[in-house]
């Protein structure tokens, strides 16, 4: 725990190829997953992205029936996501922060990239910073506020989802979009044809690219 109650997260990390950091990206993964499931991905950015530092944390909540799993809230039977969403952006926002503050960097440093559960609550917390950070990757997830009368910025989002997803069906990636985009936010869409709840080197490449750009 930390000195305000909330729980302390942590995970792998990758420090940029450069030796200075003067960006940075966290990961957020999805349900059930940990930490080294996203870091995965940064081997296939690092080059692009050489004044990068990655973090993977795990998410605060061990993950019933998922050895070595973890979650950002609880899903299924008596699981509010929404509920759940709001506990788990303070924790969110406190390792943001404190990353931050450990390399020296501003918000718009900050890339978010979400897998599924992940993706929930970057879409909630990166548009309700005090600052904008430098963009948002979601990759197989939702938005669940629909409303979005509360953010306070709106930084270019990449959303990413498989037309065969049986977790979180591709009319998630379509709500989603049209919410964002009438909202007034940057958005870039991909739909990866006959991908299920993963990522494929389309997504993976997208991601790259998009990265890149907002933290160039």
């Amino acid at each position: 725990m930390s000195e305000t109650g909330l729980p302390t997260l942590d995970g792998p990390r990758v420090r940029p190829l450069s030796g200075t950091a003067r960006s940075l990206v966290i990961l957020c993964h999805g349900y059930g997953s940990n930490g080294e499931d996203l870091i995965g991905l940064v081997p296939h950015w690092r080059e692009a992205l050489p004044d990068t530092a990655f973090v993977s944390p795990n998410a605060p909540f061990d993950c019933p029936g998922a050895p070595g799993g973890y979650q950002w809230w609880a899903i299924g039977a008596g699981g509010d996501r929404r509920a759940g969403l709001l506990s788990a952006a303070p924790i969110l926002n406190a390792f943001i922060d404190a990353e931050l503050a450990r390399l020296n960097l501003t918000d718009d440093r900050l890339a978010l990239v979400g897998f599924s559960q992940g993706t929930m609550l970057s879409l909630h917390v990166g548009p309700r910073r005090e600052h904008q950070i430098a963009g948002i990757v979601g990759l197989s997830g939702a938005l669940l506020d629909a409303t979005l009368d509360d953010v306070r910025s709106k930084p270019p989002i990449l959303l990413v989802h498989g037309d065969e997803d049986p977790m979180v069906p591709i009319g998630a990636y379509y709500t989603a979009s049209e919410l964002l985009e009438r909202a007034g936010f940057d958005l870039t869409g991909h739909v990866s044809p006959g991908l299920g709840h993963g990522v494929d080197l389309a997504g993976v490449t997208l991601a790259k690219r998009f990265l890149a750009k907002v933290l160039a």
